[in-house]
């Protein structure tokens, strides 16, 4: 008997196919339509936001994903088009936004456009401690009475008409209620559930009261508030102190007054070039820049030096079969690569410690001697070689390793009839043909060293300082941690420059990736 029972064709769906496209016909349109207000909505709420490009770019994507899924003429890109939509999102758009924040001011100081600082210093203001007046809020049935008083009256002076918080008007007029009775006042949790509506309104009292419009001050209080600001015809404010009048200056990004007085906060405005001209024309921010882009270069290109001769030195060592245990070897000296990079540089910067480490502990006992690795900047750049070709060596190990079986033992063979020793070999024949499949490989070694973060981070955080900058910045720096201490860390959060820096790198690595793309075609 078969033990194999053979399912009928119908057996692997419970409706025909007849069926099913027909559901999938009535499903499409609807299913299209909803995702259309989806898309649609989605690109609202980016203009309502203000980003008027960003809604045109949203609108932009979104009407070609459907062309491409819903029309037959855009059949062939249906495979593309995510793809290309992921490197536009995920790709070119923070490029671009970083390169524009790049030509602006954008900073700690200048987070906000100039209509919303001109909302937030015309909304300052200070209330009239002497005509504050006590409210409480009485249930009327499904609507609410707001009730003031005086401080040392206990009956209410005023009342208003009956009220539907949250959907009547801001101006509430306010009647007599001395002989009104009225309900018992709601508890403090009730007036913090209607916090909000209460914040719209706004009371005003009958001719002769003596009072303002009054406005909410708190849990407990209405009262009448005397603006500091106060908008002219011409865009600009007059402090209603002393009467100076305020202008925007789209130069420097703050409102300021004919003798140089600046408001706080400022706003962001477009500045050209002036982050890039910093770099250059700025002596104080340049000589810190400069060195640190040096060190930069100076730091990847030592650590790839570095590690690729003791790398190709190693795996031609362990390529050398009469070796004993070479695969313990091998594996012992893979471990670095093994162990995750954070785990590996915090164990280092424990075993460099000035006091406590292991290393100045060896070196005590056989010199005499405890570096400052952390205190002085040449012995802190040494460190951070040494840590990160212990890092790197491994990769280059295995590469060459991978390399070296490549190469016919033919040449080694002929080599040894002529007489030549291991050194001739490795500088005649191995090195030669390991360095042409290597070179793009080195290229992508030097542009992540390049922007090796987590090992500043981590091991120095840039220290020890330069002293007396205009920008705070550290001798064991490189250009991308420089640029997250810029940007968010102790140097007033200049976003701005940091965009500035952070295309410069860009334009570094792309320059890097063409010449790895060349030297990739020659080595194939």
């Amino acid at each position: 008997m078969n033990a194999t029972a053979t399912l009928p064709s119908g057996a692997y769906s419970t409706l025909p196919p007849s069926v099913l496209e027909k559901i999938a016909r009535l499903l499409r349109w609807p299913l299209t339509g909803l995702a259309m207000l989806a898309a649609l909505y989605t690109v609202f709420m980016i203009h309502a936001s203000g980003q008027m490009a960003w809604a045109v770019g949203a609108l932009t994507l979104f009407c070609a994903g459907f062309y491409v899924y819903v029309s037959n003429a855009g059949f062939a890109y249906r495979y593309l088009f995510p793809g290309i939509a992921g490197m536009l999102v995920f790709i070119a758009f923070p490029l671009v936004y970083t390169a524009q924040i790049g030509f602006t001011n954008y900073s700690s100081a200048h987070l906000l456009s100039e209509e919303r600082v001109r909302e937030y210093l015309l909304d300052q203001h200070e209330p009239i401690q002497a005509q504050v007046q006590h409210f409480s809020l009485h249930a009327e049935g499904q609507r609410f009475r707001l009730a003031l008083r005086s401080a040392d009256e206990a009956a209410p002076q005023w009342v208003s008409p009956p009220l539907a918080l949250g959907k009547t008007g801001n101006e509430v007029a306010m009647e007599a209620g001395q002989d009104l009775t009225l309900g018992p006042a709601l508890p403090l949790r009730e007036l913090i559930r209607h916090r909000e509506a209460l914040m719209q309104l706004r009371l005003t009292l009958p001719a002769g009261t003596g009072l303002d419009a009054l406005h909410y001050l708190g849990l407990r209080e209405f009262g009448p508030i005397t603006r500091h600001w106060r908008a002219n015809a011409d865009q600009s404010l007059t402090r209603t102190a002393d009467g100076q009048v305020f202008r925007a200056n789209r130069d420097t990004g703050y409102f300021e007054s004919a003798s140089g007085e600046r408001l706080q906060p400022g706003f962001k405005v477009l500045v050209g070039w002036q982050n890039y001209s910093r770099m250059v024309v700025d002596a104080e921010f340049r000589g810190p820049f400069l060195s640190i882009f040096s060190w930069t270069v100076v730091f990847s290109l030592v650590t790839v030096i570095c590690a690729t001769a003791i790398g190709m030195l190693l795996a031609t060592v362990l390529n050398w079969e009469d070796l004993k245990y070479r695969g313990t070897y091998r594996t012992l000296l893979f471990l670095p690569y093994a162990v995750p990079g954070f785990i590996s540089i915090l164990v280092f910067k424990g075993l460099f410690n000035q006091n406590f480490g292991e290393i100045n502990a060896i070196l005590d006992a056989l010199l005499g001697v405890k570096p400052a690795w952390f205190a002085d900047p040449l012995l802190a750049k040494l460190m951070l070689v040494i840590v990160n070709v212990w890092l790197g060596y491994p990769y280059i190990m295995i590469l060459c390793s991978g390399l070296l079986k490549a190469i016919p033992a033919d040449l080694y063979e002929a080599s040894a009839i002529a007489g030549a020793g291991p050194l001739t070999n490795f500088f005649k024949i191995t090195a030669p043909l390991i360095i042409k499949p290597l070179a793009p490989l080195l290229v992508s070694a030097f542009a992540f060293n390049f922007n090796n973060f987590v090992l500043i981070a981590l091991l120095t955080d840039g220290r020890p300082d330069y002293l007396s900058t205009k920008i705070p910045a550290g001798q064991t720096d490189i250009l991308v941690s420089y640029t997250y201490r810029i940007a968010f860390k102790d140097s007033g959060s200049d976003f701005g420059l940091a965009a500035a820096i952070s295309t410069l790198i860009f334009i570094l690595v792309a320059a890097m990736s063409l010449i790895n793309l060349r030297l990739m075609k020659k080595a194939s």
